[in-house]
């Protein structure tokens, strides 16, 4: 494939970008209407609905370093049409359950399409991206997450009103098939091997603390999301939900206003800066107990999570080889599924035990934590300080 360097909103960005946000809107309805099924046709309760919900990420995390090296060893397209193309087929496949545990079945199958689509996509954002601009490509290749995740809720539930679960499945079986279909488009961006090499690591070494970093990160935003909602109520705010907008918002403003900044500066020490703005978006909450406190440390916290994801992986994607690129976002994709899933279940422990404040202020040290973690961090191509052997 031609291009020039400098050129970054290239065809295959593009249909990346729409591929991306047609997968993403599909999976935004099944998080929004997969519940509803699970308590309503299957009759199940809570357990039942956390079980089910639980199976697709159980799977996710297990699966992402192996789709790494399948990235790495047979390329990013087929991966990317194949992974839209299986999650089409399994959602299609909910139109036959009539028990939880087929249900749950098939929730675990679609945790490895997702696995083999998102580190695909991963890896060619990065082998799309001129040089120097990895972070820009992943700022803006991020709003279809966005988007995707806020729409595909919205739609799940029209389709329900419509016609019912079927159309729901149906509906978002086909909001795949374009997914796959837009994939096509994308032309096969890996590089080959110069000659004969081993194999990438299943777990990348480069993504480990910069992939700790990003947990860090994950983690303390998944607990705020999970009791921000609970907060308001407490402090007496009607329109609770307009704290995550705020949230929100602020993300993706940053991401379009701020798209190079991870490229322009040591991206490690961005993503240091952002979970101290993390950290300090959280101490807002947790130390005003006041509306315009949780509003405004909202805000902070959305600066934060805003640069810190495209930083991290900016940060990993210029410590690999080009042949390692799968290997390495797969083993970093590993630690967004752990904070998602970790979070809340920490800061829910410490709800319990000391109170919404109290689990705030834990998640700010955490924050803080990882920044100092990161801060510490050799740049790379910096001189490193002369010890007692040297």
């Amino acid at each position: 494939m031609r291009r020039r360097p400098d050129t970054l909103f290239t065809p295959a960005f593009v249909a990346l970008a729409v591929a991306d946000l047609a997968y993403f809107a599909a999976g935004g309805a099944l998080i929004g209407v997969t519940p509803f099924f699970v308590s309503g046709p299957l009759g199940g309760g809570p357990a039942a609905v956390g079980v089910a919900v639980g199976a697709f990420s159980a799977t996710t995390v297990v699966l992402r370093p192996l789709a790494g090296r399948w990235a790495d060893r047979s390329g990013r397209r087929p991966l990317l049409v194949g992974g839209a193309l299986l999650f089409a087929l399994l959602v299609a496949g909910h139109l036959l359950v009539t028990g939880l545990a087929w249900l749950v079945v098939l929730r675990a199958l679609l945790g490895v399409a997702e696995a083999l689509y998102v580190v695909a996509g991963f890896a060619a954002l990065a082998d799309l991206a001129p040089p120097g601009r990895a972070g820009e490509a992943l700022s803006y290749n991020s709003l279809t997450l966005y988007l995707g995740i806020g729409t595909g809720p919205v739609l799940g539930q029209a389709l329900l009103g419509w016609g019912g679960f079927p159309l729901v499945w149906t509906g978002v079986g086909l909001l795949l098939a374009v997914a796959a279909l837009v994939a096509t488009r994308v032309p096969e961006t890996r590089e080959p091997a110069s000659g004969p090499a081993p194999p990438a690591p299943l777990i990348h070494p480069a993504a480990l603390v910069p992939g700790l970093g990003l947990f860090i990160g994950v983690a303390v935003v998944g607990g705020f999301l999970a009791f921000a909602s609970l907060h308001a109520a407490r402090l007496g705010v009607d329109r609770w939900s307009a704290v995550l907008g705020v949230f929100g918002l602020v993300v993706v403003a940053c991401r379009l206003l701020f798209a190079t900044l991870p490229d322009r500066v040591s991206p490690l020490r961005l993503a240091a800066a952002a979970l101290g703005a993390s950290g300090a978006g959280l101490v807002l909450v947790a130390t005003v107990p006041a509306a315009w406190g949780l509003f405004a440390g909202a805000a902070v916290l959305g600066i934060g999570t805003a640069f810190l994801t495209p930083a991290v992986f900016a940060a990993v994607f210029s410590r690999v080889s080009p042949s390692e690129r799968g290997s390495a976002a797969g083993t970093a994709s590993v630690f967004i599924d752990l904070g998602l899933g970790g979070g809340p279940v920490v800061l829910g422990l410490v709800v319990a035990a000391r109170g919404v404040p109290a689990a705030f202020l834990t998640a700010a040290g955490l924050a803080a934590a990882g920044a100092v973690l990161l801060a510490s961090r050799p740049v790379p191509g910096a001189p490193v300080p002369a010890g007692p052997d040297t």
